[in-house]
């Protein structure tokens, strides 16, 4: 069957996206994706993913059910079939309970496949959010982090705000973009972090949440903030042991998944020794930011 074939390089690595021939399923599925355009692949890529809507679900009796999760965007149900190439079933459902994907994903997640269905803002949908967790799950194997923050830059380096949904990553951030001089936002919902010869980077990426800001950018990573509401503004730096419970709610992981958490943990753990963690106690005004910025800026 022809196939179409694009490349993206996303956070210095290079992805394959393969499209079998088809009148709905192409690039166009992928708007924010086109800032991280590239024509070839220098290097062999990261991962590769083949949408075929073709794809069947694997049989039922060869599958053990994970679970369903719920992502605030809809319902994911995880599958892993019982035999010996240990390949994870995903099926993707948008926020009105809608089959949008069917992803399988084989050995370290170099190589997947998936199928779409719907309409094509169901399609756009599933197919984001599966590249998200192929990339988020072949990273865990190279110190690469997808991480739920909101981020900002300021003069020579990133720093990320983490937090529960609703809490206010990015009313911190646009009160930095409004405040702090020199201040600009590189991803609103899922940058990337990767530690390379010791040193974290932080990563623009495809994937902003409600905010477009799909930057291919690189900046090193000056600091990770937690924002915990309060009824008056104060910092503290964390601990190891108080830094890394505060980091992994954020990370997107699969705690079933023995290796895969196991090099999820062990980045956190590699990113905690080499930057400041901190948590901001804090209402959502002028002088949070600039008593976090004068704390936490290199």
């Amino acid at each position: 069957m022809e196939e179409n074939i694009h490349y993206y390089r996303i956070a210095e690595y290079y992805i394959k996206i393969s499209f079998k021939k088809s009148d709905i399923n192409n690039e166009y599925l992928l708007p924010s994706f086109s800032p991280f355009k590239t024509e070839t692949a220098c290097e062999e890529p990261f991962f590769e993913l083949t949408v075929d809507d073709s794809i069947i679900p694997i049989d039922k009796d060869n599958l053990e059910k994970i679970g369903d999760f719920d992502t605030g965007n809809g319902i994911i149900s995880v599958c892993k079939s019982k035999d010996a190439s240990g390949t994870y079933q995903y099926i993707i459902n948008n926020i009105n309970g809608h089959n949008c994907c069917l992803l399988q994903a084989y050995n370290d997640f170099s190589y997947c496949r998936c199928a779409l269905n719907g309409n094509t803002n169901m399609r756009m949908f599933g197919l984001n959010n599966a590249l998200m967790i192929v990339f988020a799950f072949k990273g865990s194997f190279n110190n690469t982090l997808l991480i739920h923050a909101s981020t900002v830059r300021h003069k020579n380096y990133a720093y990320a705000f983490v937090a529960k949904s609703g809490t206010g990553k990015s009313t911190h951030s646009s009160l930095w973009l409004r405040y702090i001089p020199e201040c600009e936002l590189i991803n609103d919902d899922n940058p990337i972090i990767r530690i390379i010869d010791g040193i974290p980077y932080l990563y623009g990426s495809p994937w902003s949440g409600k905010t477009p800001c799909y930057r291919n950018i690189k900046v090193k990573l000056g600091g990770i903030t937690r924002i915990d509401r309060a009824e008056r503004n104060s910092i503290n730096k964390l601990s190891p042991t108080e830094a890394f419970a505060s980091l992994l709610p954020s990370c997107s992981t699969m705690k079933w998944d023995k290796v895969i958490f196991g090099n999820i943990c062990s980045t956190i753990s590699l990113l905690i020794e080499r930057t400041n963690i901190y948590t901001l106690h804090c209402l959502p005004d002028k002088e949070a930011a600039v008593i976090c910025h004068r704390t936490i800026s290199k």
